[in-house]
């Protein structure tokens, strides 16, 4: 189940990188993220020299990141939970800890954040929750 569901995740955030690039950042003006490269930055002993492979670490990150989300939905998936109840327990238990992570190693600065910041941040994974949920349940799910 879990393994199942870190293939979700990939897939899940596949899907928000796409929302973000196409659909959130043409109408908010946000400018691409590099906070997965700088808590890869803060928690390994990488430290690219050029912005082409501090793209490549963000990008690595930021999937590395989606183990979280498919391990939590795949463990939601393994104790019965299904559909929009598993994707809000995943969603209520990995975006806090990833939220105070982040914040706990400097990456992330959520006390300056505008309302806008935050909708951005909140809609951006709930999104990645909800792809990694319909993968999931629609392709992966060995109860099917």
């Amino acid at each position: 189940m879990i393994s199942r569901g870190v293939l979700a995740a990939v897939a899940g955030t596949a899907v928000m990188s796409a929302f973000q690039k196409f659909v959130e950042m043409p109408l908010t003006g946000r400018q691409e993220s590099y906070a997965p490269a700088h808590l890869a930055e803060t928690l390994l002993p990488v430290h690219p020299e050029t912005q082409q492979a501090r793209t490549r670490l963000n990008w690595a990150a930021h999937f590395g990141l989606s183990v979280n989300w498919g391990t939590a939905y795949g463990l939601a998936a393994k104790a019965g939970l299904r559909g929009q109840k598993a994707v809000n327990v995943t969603s209520a238990t990995v975006y806090p800890t990833e939220l105070l992570l982040s914040t706990a190693l400097g990456v992330y600065h959520p006390s300056s954040w505008t309302a806008k910041d935050w909708a951005i941040d909140v809609v951006d994974k709930y999104v990645q929750a909800q792809a990694t949920g319909f993968v999931f349940d629609r392709f992966l799910d060995p109860a099917r």
